[in-house]
């Protein structure tokens, strides 16, 4: 199969960069044909208001991206056109062309966007759904959600509504990709049509091993940003100086995470990870920590998994359903640093709990979140759309 991998990278790499090498490269070793269209946010000029009001009209309609795609289209026939992010350099009419030249569309939905103009459901320290199933989605425009500016918001905003109006998400994409059963009920009520939304948890290329000892230290891996839980990390190591924490990652709390890390010798910053690094640090973590308000998943749990690392996770959507409460590790009340501070208490002092439930989310790697059961998974969802594509052709 002929496969046209899309994707608009983002200026730092993360997990949505990540799934979409990675689902490249599956296909590839099952010997499949893939060809890759991307562009990169690292090409946005933003200063002066020529270009600030240029990357408003990209992002409701990209028309550049448009004919590079129509071009590539022609030229290469694929079977399948699988989007990951669209936003904002390539755009939702990337869609029509492909629909134009017959050829079935796949949508990953890898964050919340469709349904918030910020992307993360949340807000001021909470989550937040005051958006949801509005055509319009004005109370983000209201509070600023997006960068903290209205006018970027309502630039969002006019893309959503624009796509709406037109149709666009109803009727010109075969097959919608979730990554838990909590954001398939999401995006239903969000209004995507629910028989266009598969279920497909992400994976790891490779097998990383199980750990072989207890661990010496509290880990979280992640972007340092508010709808990551940081704020509610830093405030319960207020109460767990003796309990060792390392943190990987960079993003917009990372100077107050090092000032934090300056007056509190218990916690240490660590640079940037290759893959394996990565790997290693969480096999000699006790437990990983992963305290966000929303995400529609988190590889760095299943990483965890792999390794045989329990995790301690907020107990809302997404986390609560990829970890399972006292089996493959611990739910805390999200955005409760006191009910964080007393799970990590529990799991410091219980070492061999920790690691049996280690060991369970192991197994569980194994039954849901290796390479061979996601790539059964991916081609019944390119057969779909190749289905639905013929039957609307008919």
């Amino acid at each position: 199969m002929k496969v046209l991998m899309v994707h608009n990278r983002y200026r730092y790499s993360g997990g949505e960069d990540q799934v979409f090498r990675r689902e490249s490269e599956l296909l590839r070793s099952a010997g499949h044909h893939v060809l890759e269209y991307s562009r990169n946010n690292s090409e946005i000029l933003e200063d002066g208001l020529l270009n600030k009001a240029k990357l408003g009209v990209q992002t409701l309609w990209a028309r550049d991206s448009q004919q590079e795609l129509r071009s590539i289209l022609l030229r290469e026939r694929p079977q399948v056109v699988h989007f990951h992010n669209t936003f904002p350099l390539i755009s939702p009419a990337a869609y029509y062309p492909c629909q134009e030249a017959g050829i079935p569309v796949v949508q990953s939905l890898h964050n919340s966007r469709f349904m918030c103009p910020a992307a993360t459901l949340f807000r001021e320290g909470k989550i937040c759904q005051d958006c949801l199933g509005k055509v319009v989605p004005w109370p983000g425009i209201l509070h600023s959600c997006y960068r903290n500016s209205s006018l970027h918001t309502a630039a969002v905003a006019g893309m959503l509504t624009l796509h709406r109006l037109l149709g666009t998400w109803q009727d010109r994409v075969d097959a919608y990709i979730v990554f838990t059963e909590f954001f398939r009920q999401k995006f239903i009520e969000a209004g995507l049509p629910r028989e266009k939304i598969f279920l497909k948890p992400h994976f790891l290329s490779t097998d990383p091993g199980i750990k072989q000892n207890d661990g010496d230290y509290a880990l979280f891996i992640g972007r340092l940003a508010p709808e990551k839980g940081v704020a509610t990390l830093l405030k319960a190591w207020e109460s767990l100086g003796h309990v060792p924490l390392w943190v990987a990652g960079a993003g917009p709390m990372e100077q107050e995470v090092r000032r934090f890390s300056q007056t509190d010798q218990s916690i240490r910053m660590l640079p940037h990870l290759s893959q394996k690094e990565c790997f290693d640090v969480i096999k000699g973590a006790r437990f990983l920590i992963w305290p966000s308000g929303a995400e529609t998943f988190g590889l760095v749990a299943i990483e965890s998994f792999a390794c045989g690392t329990s995790v301690i996770a907020s107990r809302s959507n997404a986390m609560a359903e990829v970890v399972e409460d006292k089996k493959t590790g611990l739910h805390f009340e999200a955005g409760n640093p006191e009910d964080l501070a007393a799970k990590v208490e529990w799991a410091w002092t219980h070492p061999r709990e920790m690691t049996a439930m280690g060991r369970a989310a192991r197994e569980e790697y194994k039954l849901k979140y290796t390479a061979e059961q996601n790539y059964k998974l991916l081609m019944g969802i390119y057969s779909q759309a190749q289905s639905a594509t013929a039957w609307k052709a008919a």
